[in-house]
């Protein structure tokens, strides 16, 4: 590049902080690639031998700003150029450009927590009979519009976010599940951009998180598997175990696949391997469903219920549209 202090600023210099260079501005804030782009508006380059004009440099200055607030980076301070001023050189706009590229997962914030669903995320119905074992398991997909409308979810900051839970009573194992369902807490997945933990809502995710869980005999987290790192077979992202005795063989697990390049499919299993307490019974209770829409567990029923928190829409247009959120329990 020619871009130095004294010297023109060329067609160029400017094309390669906004859209050809390997870090650019554009790779970020626009469509990009893979676990880049924010799917924002990209910024137009200049044609060879054109004028740089004050207008182009401004939507440079402030979508690199807007990049670092999204981000929370801390970049140089800039003060847009104004048409029929001269034009100064911009001292270190690739650095930010750098900075913006490495920290592109990261969200200053995130938006409302989603909780509209189709189907049904309750299993209303008892569970098991006398001392047998029993499952139930709960399948949610998560379907964006397209396969970038996905990227930019997690691109941004997305994060889909799964509860456990039931609190009907009425069986000798109700109490026990009643206990250890609430146990999890709440595991949130993210897409791990950038092959790293990022920071959302002044929160660490690390691929796979676990918040306001704690207890249980955690056998998975799977704390470096985000979107990015999901295929279409099954990754086990969670797993916690019962402690109580004679219950120590009873678990949730929660497994995720990439369906495709627009679904994302949750599939949860509660296991009990019964009972051979003498006059006990494994079987547990159904109860009150938790209905759509809702962001916790409302009902009675053994639950798994699958949220999502969007990207916050203070920096960005909400170019991942509105993911849907389907449910069954079998």
């Amino acid at each position: 590049m020619t871009y130095t202090q004294g010297s023109l600023i060329e067609a160029s210099d400017y094309n390669g902080f906004a859209n050809a260079s390997a870090n650019n501005i554009n790779a970020v804030w626009s469509t990009g690639s893979g676990d880049k782009g924010w799917g924002q508006t990209a910024l137009s380059t200049v044609s060879i031998g054109g004028t740089v004009t004050a207008t182009s440099w401004a939507a440079l200055v402030a979508n690199l700003a807007t990049a670092g607030s999204q981000t929370s980076s801390s970049l140089t301070s800039r003060t847009q150029p104004v048409t029929g001023n001269t034009i100064a050189i911009l001292a270190n706009v690739a650095t930010d450009i750098n900075t913006i590229t490495l920290n592109r997962g990261n969200a200053a914030a995130s938006g409302t927590e989603y909780g509209v669903f189709s189907g049904t995320t309750s299993k209303t119905s008892v569970t098991g009979s006398g001392q047998a074992a029993w499952t139930i398991t709960f399948t949610h997909t998560v379907t964006f519009a397209s396969a970038d409308a996905l990227r930019y979810f997690f691109n941004a900051g997305g994060i889909v976010r799964l509860k456990y839970g039931k609190s009907s009573t009425g069986t000798d194992a109700d109490a026990d599940w009643n206990t250890f369902s609430g146990l999890c807490g709440t595991i949130n997945l993210t897409g791990r951009v950038n092959g790293a933990t990022q920071s959302i809502a002044a929160q660490a995710y690390t691929g796979t998180t676990r918040l306001s869980g704690s207890g249980g005999t955690q056998t998975t987290l799977a704390t470096t598997t985000g979107w990015y790192n999901l295929t279409g077979s099954a990754t086990t992202i969670f797993q916690l175990n019962d402690t109580v005795s004679p219950y120590s063989t009873n678990f949730i697990r929660t497994q995720a696949t990439a369906t495709s390049s627009t679904v994302l499919t949750l599939t949860t299993v509660w296991s009990d391997d019964g009972t051979a307490v003498v006059g006990a019974t494994a079987n547990i209770s159904g109860g009150t469903a938790t209905a759509s829409p809702s962001t916790t567990i409302s009902g009675t029923a053994p639950t798994t219920l699958v949220t999502y928190l969007p990207p916050s829409t203070t920096y960005l247009s909400a170019s991942w549209g509105t993911p849907t959120i389907a449910a069954s329990v079998a």
